[in-house]
């Protein structure tokens, strides 16, 4: 994710430490893929680009070569040059994650990892954990995170609980806006224009010495959007010019910086404030439009801590603390009458971590976290609810080098929920590199467990208090190959993930239960990036997804088979195209066409391409035209629910 370099004259601050993370098939079919490539290890000498470094897999700064779990990245560079407005929107061309948005901007964003929605997915902006504890699970609003000031993104994949405790069942994503800053003061501006009424516009202030660095960004996005109740290709809704489009507006604010105080202590802290309002239409297949129901959200995160190293480097220790508050309100006017509520959700949080590098092989990791958090719903009904819990959890990690190009590692954490007790989590990973072939073998195998959120236990009428937290098994095998001198990187990857008493909405009883039973989610990924040609990148994915219930119905909006495909031309001096084309195909959605019933139905496959065309006005100013949905398809990625269709935008960026 970032390329390892010095900033420092002393011994630079761990970027972890300071946040900067941060259709049917033959079942046989699979296994034999994998154990075939993994078997095959080319003849032709390639070097392999170690200077990729990671964060989340352990928690601290490692070369990606060196990473047995599966960890996929998205650069600054990558990001400017696709200039996409939301973070989703590049996570979703990566292999293993699905997106569904419904109804264009604004709209709850639900996202999977190999077929695990994002209740699973535990979510670091710069080291904060951003998920709702006042959601009906406790997850990221990703609809609200836009790719101002980001400077990379990465996708650890696989079941973390052992590092990151509950939620991180299905892997982690950690978000950074510290990295790639060059030494001095620099300003960036953004702005862009185009379809539907759409502007966003953004600025950055970063700095750099050669004792610390700090970002600054603000942001804007407003779009008058769309219907929700447009049906594309569902006659007559979509040909119904009377709808009205439902606006969103965006302001995102983030800073995070860190100094060296001393050869052995740094400071570091991180903010992040979002302020958002659109409007919705009423839910239903298809959904019914509504001219009066908004949604606004305001959330607050804070986090400090310092860095102590101690044993002339070789006894490291981190301390932070981290606050998460979240101020929801909802309108709705229906035939029922108006519904007004307020939720409030609050996550504070302490941290301890520390590292002993006991030799030049092997290092021995460990923590402690506490946190709590409440949630609070009031409305114009009397359902009043206010609950809250605690959370502890010790872990330990040895990362091992036995012999050169072998990594390994082993670690185990222990967790205490106040209300259900005690949980045991582990996880191995291996990585072995052949440097004269650019082949790394890589394999992870792990435990996790989600406990049931606060409102799935106490929520108005579907709460259900005798939930018990999900158990979860998951590994994954698979192979990397570097050719062409590095310029060329393919990766196959076959995963597998169960959970044991997955909790799920019920339509029969009209709250939460447990599925008794193993749900299964497994499949495959592959993935290549080659450096064509000087003036041509290529980059292509490609996940399949089997999810199957106890009860055999698959889990919904999890598409079988996912491609994506993209392409980076620059045809003459100072000009640069890029394109992406996104296909998915075999979906299903759940929903219930009467009161108390369910029934899965299929989604028609899809296309989507988007290209940007960008000129360099000089070495600091770009100009660029970029389109959405060239192919105007007319889809769904939620049942009855339209999505956008062509879209055009010119937007500006300059730096000084």
């Amino acid at each position: 994710m970032y390329r390892s370099h010095r900033l420092f004259k002393t011994k630079a601050p761990r970027a972890a430490r300071t946040g900067d993370h941060m259709q049917r098939y033959d079942k046989a079919l699979i296994p034999a893929a994998i154990a075939a490539a993994l078997a095959a290890v080319p003849a032709a000498h390639a070097e392999t680009d170690i200077g990729t470094i990671v964060v989340t897999p352990n928690r601290t700064p490692t070369e990606k070569s060196k990473v047995g779990s599966k960890v996929e990245t998205v650069d600054e560079e990558k990001i400017a040059r696709e200039s996409k407005p939301l973070i989703t929107d590049y996570l979703t061309l990566l292999p293993g994650v699905s997106v569904s948005a419904p109804g264009g901007g604004g709209q709850e964003t639900s996202l999977s990892v190999r077929g695990a929605d994002k209740k699973y997915v535990k979510t670091l902006f710069n080291g904060i954990d951003i998920s709702d504890p006042t959601a009906t699970q406790v997850q990221t609003s990703w609809e609200h995170l836009t790719t101002g000031g980001v400077s990379g993104i990465e996708v650890l994949k696989g079941s973390q609980s052992t590092l990151y405790g509950s939620d991180a069942v299905a892997g982690v994503i950690g978000i950074s806006t510290l990295g790639g800053i060059e030494i001095g003061t620099h300003h960036e501006l953004t702005i862009e224009g185009g379809s539907r009424g759409t502007v966003r516009a953004g600025y950055r202030l970063t700095n750099a010495t050669e004792t610390g660095r700090f970002s600054f960004g603000v942001n804007g996005l407003t779009t008058d959007g769309i219907s929700r109740a447009l049906s594309n290709g569902t006659p007559p809704l979509d040909t119904d010019l009377s709808l009205e489009p439902d606006s969103y507006r965006n302001i995102t604010g983030t800073f995070a910086g860190e100094q060296q105080l001393s050869e052995t202590f740094s400071v570091f802290a991180a903010g992040l404030l979002i302020r958002a309002d659109g409007e919705f239409d009423d839910s239903g297949n298809p959904p019914t439009d509504n001219l009066f129901n908004t949604g606004d959200t305001t959330q607050k995160a804070g986090r400090i801590g310092f860095n102590l190293d101690l044993l002339d480097g070789r006894f490291t220790n981190t301390v932070s603390a981290q606050i998460f508050d979240v101020d929801r309100d909802l309108h709705l006017v229906s035939a029922y009458g108006p519904y007004d509520a307020n939720y409030r959700g609050l996550r504070k949080k302490v941290d301890y971590q520390g590292a002993f590098h006991a030799a030049d092989w092997a290092t021995l990791q460990f923590g402690a976290d506490s946190e709590w958090q409440s949630a609070k719903v009031t409305d114009n009904y009397g359902t009043d609810t206010s609950d809250a819990f605690s959370l502890a959890g010790v872990w330990a990690q040895a990362l091992l080098e036995p012999v050169e190009n072998l990594t390994l590692t082993a670690g185990g954490r222990h967790d205490r929920h106040s209300v259900f007790g005690g949980y045991n989590t582990w996880r191995l990973t291996g990585a072995y590199l052949f440097p004269d072939f650019g082949t790394k073998l890589h394999a992870s195998v792990g435990t996790g467990y989600r406990a049931p959120s606060l409102y799935e236990l106490y929520g108005p009428w579907v709460g259900n208090p005798s939930l018990q937290p999900e158990q979860s098994f998951s590994f994954d095998v698979g192979v990397e190959q570097t050719l062409l001198d590095g310029r060329l990187v393919a990766d196959v990857t076959y995963f597998q993930l169960d959970t044991d008493n997955l909790i799920d909405y019920s339509y029969a009883t009209f709250s939460y239960v447990q599925l008794p039973g193993v749900t299964r989610r497994r499949g495959v990924e592959a993935s290549l990036a080659w450096q064509a040609a000087p003036w041509l990148d290529l980059e292509a994915a490609y996940t399949f997804t089997q999810t199957h219930q106890p009860d055999g119905l698959e889990r919904p909006r999890i598409p079988a088979h996912d491609i994506a495909l993209s392409a980076t031309v620059r045809p003459a001096e100072k000009w640069e195209i890029t394109g992406t084309a996104r296909a998915v195909l075999d979906t299903t959605d759940r929903i219930s066409p009467s009161w108390g019933t369910f029934v899965d139905v299929a989604l028609d496959d899809y296309v989507l391409v988007d290209a940007k065309v960008a000129y360099q006005w000089n070495e600091d100013t770009e100009i660029y035209v970029r389109g959405e949905n060239l192919l105007d398809q007319k889809y769904q990625v939620v049942k009855g629910y339209g999505m956008p269709g062509i879209g055009v935008f010119a937007g500006l960026k300059a730096r000084f």
